[in-house]
């Protein structure tokens, strides 16, 4: 009778795992440089991401879309909401430019991006939600392109995770990537995020933002 207990044991902590991992695979990139937007400006943006899959899974895609606002000249915040395959992701952030460089489109510039996220799943795949934490440097190369990098972490809560199962995990991301002025009005915005850790899937996102003046 003890083996047939631990065999279902077993059994049922595989079966979770399956379902709780590819809650990973669905991110909204950062997709901006360390610089904030001007106080009084709206910003709107979309971008499709891709997250290709690791042990076996497929990739995923998905479509991000961010509105954002200047409240100050250091400190913008951003709603942002991603559709993808297997789930919908919901989340904020504020940003706050911690380093600005002495000149306009000279230096380097450094911030610190903190939020929420939920990740609601679609058929097996598991709700989770999320805190966000991404420090970012970036820098202009030319008066358009900017180079930029991050750190980008995510502490990971599963809901309703079989039991035997960890309902927590950690993201982490080194996520370079850069961002070229189209217009007064629009940036370019790419990046490929690197994942640093078991949980965390290598992604590509490229999107186009419109700022409102």
């Amino acid at each position: 009778m003890l083996r047939s207990w631990i065999v279902r044991a077993a059994i049922v902590a595989v079966l979770g795992l399956c379902s709780v991992l590819p809650a990973a695979a669905q991110y909204i990139g950062i997709l901006q440089s360390a610089e904030t937007m001007e106080k009084g400006t709206f910003k709107l943006m979309a971008a499709p991401i891709l997250a290709f899959g690791k042990h076996g899974a497929d990739d995923e895609f998905g479509v991000a879309a961010r509105a954002g606002y200047g409240f100050t000249p250091r400190f913008d915040a951003e709603a942002k909401l991603g559709f993808f395959q297997n789930g919908t992701f919901v989340g904020a952030d504020g940003e706050f430019w911690i380093l600005r460089s002495g000149e306009t489109n000279t230096g380097l510039d450094f911030s610190l991006t903190g939020g929420l996220h939920w990740i609601f799943g679609k058929d097996e795949y598991l709700d989770t939600w999320g805190i966000d934490v991404t420090p970012l440097l970036s820098g202009h190369v030319t008066k358009n392109l900017e180079l930029c990098g991050s750190l980008d972490l995510s502490f990971e809560s599963v809901q309703d995770a079989p039991q035997g199962v960890d309902d927590s995990f950690t993201r982490c991301h080194f996520v370079p990537g850069f961002e070229y002025r189209l217009s007064d009005t629009a940036d370019l915005e790419g990046e490929f995020g690197i994942g640093l850790n078991d949980d965390s899937w290598n992604y590509v996102g490229l999107g186009v933002a419109i700022y409102l003046r």
